[in-house]
């Protein structure tokens, strides 16, 4: 295969922006807001008293925030190819 075929099977990727950045913020604390009220059994690991955030610790904030750059990266990915942003 020669290099132009190559490129031209690479999808188009959308570059960092604070837009994206907005996005990825927006959709983690959605995730933790919704992750502190749906996870039943909480605290079972070190806690984080600087947050405020009684009985929500490192593996809930981990879990949650994993959560929410998958649908964050998913949210990017389909709004920019809708062309909604760049």
């Amino acid at each position: 295969m020669n290099t132009q075929t190559l490129i031209s099977t690479i999808p188009h990727t959308s570059s960092w922006s604070i837009s994206s950045s907005i996005i990825m913020i927006i959709c983690n604390l959605l995730c933790i807001g919704l992750g502190r009220y749906a996870i039943k059994v909480r605290g079972l690991g070190p806690s984080i008293p600087t947050l405020g955030l009684q009985g929500f610790g490192l593996p809930e904030l981990l879990a949650t925030t994993s959560l929410g750059h998958i649908i964050g990266a998913g949210a990017i990915i389909g709004l920019s190819s809708i062309g909604i942003t760049n």
